[in-house]
């Protein structure tokens, strides 16, 4: 009897839950902005400065320069160019960057080795038949050889080279450590390289014999490099 009533039936939390699933009275004049309007807006902020930047103001960086008022340096860029090389010269000084990948056995002098590799300096194979030194330079070589009078017995397996890379370091090898010879140029590699398109492995002395004095047909440009280098690096050998 002392204990407090409740008189009210209503379920509080059903209540409140039903209050809730209520949408919020809109105020008339304060609707929310439709999405299509936004989008539309959006688009046309993005056209209107596109237009404005290419038809009004430009984006030239004279006209939005904050230092317009610079004077012009009338030195200009100062840009100064070296001699011209010709194709000699040119096939030299490749020909002693692709060289870098021979010297290991031949040596930075051309001495070769004593006993083991063959030395390039004065070798009658590099001042002979250009036909004969580009196909080892092409396949390597394998089986005894004989050079400046010394015999040699080792096989060498040459690096892959473009036409390019071997008619430039056949150029600078037979004109080197005192070699004078005419250059080698790519075309000359290039045909020699399609009439040995089907050999593999390294070619045997007996099998260059034939070309040991024949050279690669093709025209060699005008210039030192026709006929000989004019001032070959001295032959190590002769250095004191």
């Amino acid at each position: 009897m002392n204990q407090p009533q409740n008189f009210d039936n209503t379920d509080l939390d059903r209540l409140h839950a039903a209050v809730k699933r209520e949408n919020p009275d809109v105020v008339a004049g304060r609707e929310p902005t439709p999405l299509w309007v936004i989008v539309g807006m959006m688009i046309m902020t993005i056209l209107g400065g596109g237009y404005a930047g290419a038809y009004v103001g430009g984006f030239d960086s004279e006209k939005s320069n904050p230092f317009i008022e610079r004077p012009i340096d009338p030195r200009g860029a100062g840009i100064v160019t070296g001699p011209q090389l010709d194709a000699f010269q040119l096939a030299m000084k490749k020909g002693s960057t692709v060289f870098n990948n021979c010297q290991g056995c031949h040596q930075p002098t051309g001495l070769g080795q004593p006993g083991a590799i063959p030395p390039l300096a004065g070798s009658e194979w590099v001042l002979g038949g250009t036909e004969r030194i580009a196909r080892i330079a092409m396949h390597g070589l394998a089986g005894p050889v004989s050079v400046k009078g010394a015999s040699y017995n080792n096989v060498m397996m040459p690096p892959v080279m473009s036409d390019d890379e071997i008619a430039n370091v056949l150029t600078y090898v037979r004109n080197s450590w005192g070699n004078q010879a005419p250059m080698v140029t790519k075309q000359m590699v290039a045909k020699v390289r399609a009439e040995v398109k089907d050999h593999v492995g390294p070619w045997s002395p007996t099998d260059l014999e034939k070309y040991k004095e024949m050279n690669c047909p093709g025209e060699i440009p005008a210039g030192p490099g026709a006929t000989a280098a004019p001032v070959a690096a001295p032959d190590p050998a002769t250095k004191k």
